[in-house]
């Protein structure tokens, strides 16, 4: 379930290099949405949308590892296990039980800044998910057993995603390494010593904290009537009391003032490269000239990386780009998976030179074009499922203040010109603003008697 700030492959939607894109045109069904905030502070939005008997419910905490310290690092994370683990009126599994029997499914996901539950069901099982997820906000239950067999069930997914992962690992590290004060450096996992270490008190105290109604926003999407969704939020949510508000992350990373590197070595059977820049936080006008900008450098097979990494110089198999876009400044990112036996410092050399010529002679107008194009794809994309308008809402809510800055995210992409993509290479991806990591493979034992052979 956990969604971590790490790189993968094929990232997003990838679209032809000349695809044709209209002009922006109005969401449709925007102008139905409707939102209320109940006297507990939890916000509720809806978006009618009728194509199918279906509804998308997804609800955002404002909590994730951004909102850890020494010592609890990985609870986030863990109460995404915790909440589907019984209440003190259900049993353990009787939620998914519940939910599936009235033909319902559910998931989740944390990051570094959001907790997000995610419900989807049939209209008319309205009632039965609204009281299923006021239970958990209001009854979660922290029985022992309960408690142990999620803690086991979270160090297993630490080693598989990160202990016995390459690339996971070198991410971890690069993270803990590029941040000196912030707690964007804390892994979303969870360091293995706190894993083993939660108390019981601890995790009643994160609940009380953070999982309250003023603490929250949910979206509701589909075959539903507002008051009738708001009808059944006053019947099951209102009644749940607001918390103090929790803590404010208040501490910012210091302007780094000179190159980070690390390195790994490791069972493994091709080297790895990563680079990582300090940039802007999600609500800001640079994020989306960041994404357009990392889409021209590392996006798919026309991409500046790709053309010259792997299929004019075969210094890499795969490379790729990603984007940490928070509440608070996040991180650029480029990866380059070397072919076994590669020169890495060549591939390093090679992504320097990339970047240095995108600073100076900025993208051409086709490069500007296909990642406007990318953009718009992408948000038109996310836009035709219950579940992407749902996802889509939570985002500008949660991370730019109001969802309806959702509705102009197309022209804001229009209005991105080369010369912004430009001077934020020049501004960002700097030698000193950044953090290098390699992870190569261990180097074979010497056999006993060949050093100093004659």
């Amino acid at each position: 379930m956990l969604r971590r700030p790490l790189l993968a492959v094929g990232l997003a939607l990838a679209i032809a290099a000349g695809a044709a894109q209209a002009a922006p045109a109005p969401v449709a069904g925007a102008d139905q949405i409707v939102a209320r905030t109940l006297p507990n502070g939890l916000k509720v939005v809806v978006w009618p949308d009728r194509d199918i008997p279906n509804v998308a419910m997804y609800i955002w905490y404002r909590v994730g590892s951004r909102n850890e310290r020494p010592g609890i690092t990985g609870i986030a994370h863990y109460f995404e296990h915790m909440m589907f683990n019984g209440t003190r009126t259900r049993a353990q599994g009787e939620f998914d039980r519940v939910m599936e029997a009235s033909g319902g499914s559910n998931n989740a996901y944390t990051s570094a800044d959001v907790t997000v539950y995610q419900n989807w069901f049939p209209a008319s099982a309205m009632p039965v998910i609204f009281e299923l997820e006021a239970d958990r906000m209001r009854n979660l239950q922290f029985d022992p057993k309960a408690v142990e067999s999620e803690r086991g069930v979270v160090q297993s997914e630490r080693r598989t995603r990160v202990d016995d992962d390459n690339l996971g690992t070198l991410l971890e590290q690069m993270q803990a390494t590029a941040y000196v004060a912030h707690p964007y450096q804390i892994p979303t996992i969870g360091w293995p010593s706190d894993i083993e270490g939660w108390k019981v008190m601890d995790l009643q105290d994160y609940y009380r904290q953070y999982y309250a109604p003023n603490n929250a926003v949910m979206f509701i999407v589909g075959d539903v009537e507002p008051e009738v969704a708001f009808k059944l939020a006053d019947q099951y949510l209102a009644s749940i009391p607001a918390q103090p508000a929790p803590p404010a992350v208040t501490t910012k990373e210091p302007p780094q003032l000179g190159e980070r590197r690390l390195r790994i070595e490791r069972d493994a059977q091709t080297p790895l490269i990563a680079m990582a820049w300090h940039t802007v936080a999600a609500a800001d006008r640079e994020a989306r000239v960041m994404e357009m900008l990392l889409s021209i450098l590392g996006r798919g097979d026309s991409s500046r990386l790709y053309q010259r990494l792997v299929e004019k110089e075969q210094a890499a198999v795969d490379v790729g780009t990603q984007f940490d876009a928070g509440f608070d400044p996040g991180l650029a990112w480029v990866y380059a998976i070397v072919p076994p036996g590669g020169d890495v410092t060549r591939t390093e050399q090679l992504i320097d030179e990339e970047i240095a010529r995108l600073a100076q002679d900025g993208p051409t107008a086709i490069e500007i074009t296909k990642a406007r194009n990318q953009a718009l794809v992408g948000f038109w994309h996310g836009l035709e499922t219950i579940s992407g308008k749902a996802q889509a809402l939570g985002q500008y809510e949660v991370f730019h203040g109001d969802y309806r800055k959702l509705f102009s995210a197309p022209t804001e992409y229009e209005s991105i010109t080369a010369e912004e993509v430009k001077t934020a290479a020049a501004k960002v991806l700097r030698q000193e603003n950044r953090t290098v990591g390699v992870l190569e493979p261990k180097a074979e034992p010497q056999a006993p008697g060949k050093e100093g052979a004659q």
